[in-house]
């Protein structure tokens, strides 16, 4: 009788170290305040937990949640929350189907981060117009060597 091979037991994912989501915090910010805006802004790891956030005084509170879920929606699907956008055009169904997720922003300011060819995490930042949202996620990404 031939025995079946055990399954994996686990895997090896990697994650953004908390030192890189230190900068990537800081530098998101720092470009917010190069536009003259307040932002919050989130950092996720792979599998979406949060890893790292910051709220600059004068931010809006209800963003506060929008940036972790924009994060949380980037790292979990690995795209730009802004894709959306194309993605849903022209499928009502869809549209109406994800927009009861919990969770799930279609909207800009939401940025996978990739190292390597691995997600290892999402940025999202909320506060200002979805495109001053995402340049300083990308801000965040630039100062990590990822954009």
């Amino acid at each position: 009788m031939s025995q079946t091979p055990s399954p994996t037991v686990s895997v090896n994912q990697p994650v953004i170290s908390a030192e890189a989501t230190h900068a990537a915090l800081q530098a998101a910010v720092a470009h917010a305040r190069e536009l003259g805006i307040a932002i919050n802004v989130a950092i996720t790891d792979s599998g979406g937990v949060l890893a790292g956030f910051l709220r600059m005084p004068g931010a809006f509170l209800h963003s506060v949640e929008i940036a972790i879920d924009k994060a949380y929606t980037s790292a979990s699907f690995g795209f730009p929350t802004a894709a959306w956008k194309d993605i849903l055009a022209g499928d009502d169904t869809l549209r109406a189907g994800l927009a009861e997720r919990p969770r799930l922003v279609i909207f800009g300011g939401g940025l996978p981060i990739l190292a390597g060819g691995a997600r290892i995490g999402g940025i999202g930042v909320s506060g200002g117009s979805a495109e001053q949202d995402e340049a300083c996620a990308r801000a965040g990404l630039r100062a990590i060597g990822l954009a």
